[in-house]
């Protein structure tokens, strides 16, 4: 009973207990019973939590990647997020594609078998008009696409399915690649229609145009890197990566960048009319005094002073005092 019962109750309770009308044995043994789960063998779930929530984050910085290069591509605001990630049957998820869509038919590679991108109509509608210097905008009336309409939608495709191979790379190096595209659910049986697939739904917003765009990954497609999409080993391998190995890689690669370094000897300030007169010989009186120290500056930052001398016949600067204006 999850309810707090008041004082009038726990006296009526202990009353019935007393009278005997109610009996602790039979309580007991009411509570003692084993629960039973039911499940439906037509429908056997292949997918477990712990699958399902690997492919929520897998897909999560998907959608992130996507928003960056869709936003840069079409030089307009857009913003895609996950909305669902669920395992259903793959018969569900065909009956609910309507006519005329833009079925994407991903080759999986290395992983057998294909996936499938689906891009809601009004999406692709903006996407088309967008490339093509429009505003954007999506048709009113749903239509059939044209061959152009369909190359163009092709190339774009072809480019975010580059964008999966980050966020696959823990679990393995992907080589997605587009083979074609439908604009119909019943040339797309790629599976049986009891196949179990786990289906991710994205939300697109393009400018002013919403609509959803949807990944179709069958179980047999993720059969090989399941025991991967655990979020146990996916966060024992984010940790891996602050190993003594990669720390020492990332020190070689910042001690060999280049950055530029300049010495000032000194400033003033002249007329245009005194610089163009300047002549061989001229002196030009500088701010430093003769036993001054000079400014080393690292990048855009001052990081030293120093002072101006010869090395093996060569100009050089020896460094006297050190700056931390970067603690500030």
């Amino acid at each position: 009973m999850g309810d707090i019962l008041s004082q009038n109750e726990i006296d009526n309770l202990l009353q019935q207990l007393n009278t005997g009308e109610l009996d602790v044995k039979e309580i007991s043994s009411e509570t003692a019973e084993k629960k039973i789960r039911n499940h439906d063998f037509r429908r056997p779930s292949k997918f477990a939590k712990d699958h399902i929530r690997t492919l929520q984050m897998i897909n999560e910085n998907y959608a992130r990647l996507l928003t960056n290069f869709l936003s840069g591509y079409l030089r307009t605001l857009v913003q895609v997020d996950v909305q669902t990630v669920q395992a259903l049957q793959y018969s569900e998820f065909t009956n609910s594609i309507a006519n005329p869509a833009v079925l994407g038919i991903v080759n999986f590679s290395p992983l057998p078998g294909s996936i499938i991108m689906e891009i809601n109509p009004s999406i692709a509608y903006s996407l088309i008009d967008r490339i093509l210097g429009g505003k954007g905008m999506s048709v009113e009336k749903v239509r059939g696409f044209t061959e152009i309409e369909l190359a163009i939608l092709m190339r774009i495709i072809t480019q975010m399915l580059g964008l999966m191979r980050e966020p696959w790379e823990n679990v393995i190096e992907l080589r997605p690649t587009l083979d074609r595209i439908e604009t119909n659910a019943q040339f797309a049986q790629l599976m049986s229609p009891n196949e179990m697939v786990a289906l991710v739904t994205f939300t697109a917003k393009i400018g002013e145009v919403e609509g959803l765009l949807n990944l179709c990954i069958p179980h047999m497609t993720l059969e090989p890197v399941m025991p991967k999409l655990s979020t146990k080993l996916w966060f024992s391998l984010i940790e891996k990566g602050s190993t003594e190995e990669s720390r020492q890689a990332i020190e070689l690669k910042v001690e060999e960048t280049k950055i530029p370094v300049t010495a000032i000897l000194g400033r003033t300030s002249l007329l245009v009319h005194d610089f163009l007169m300047l002549q061989q010989g001229d002196v030009i009186a500088l701010n430093t005094e003769v036993d001054g120290k000079i400014e080393v500056i690292v990048g855009n930052m001052l990081k030293f002073y120093g002072k101006p001398g010869a090395r093996n016949k060569k100009t050089a600067v020896k460094i006297t005092d050190i700056i931390r204006e970067e603690e500030n």
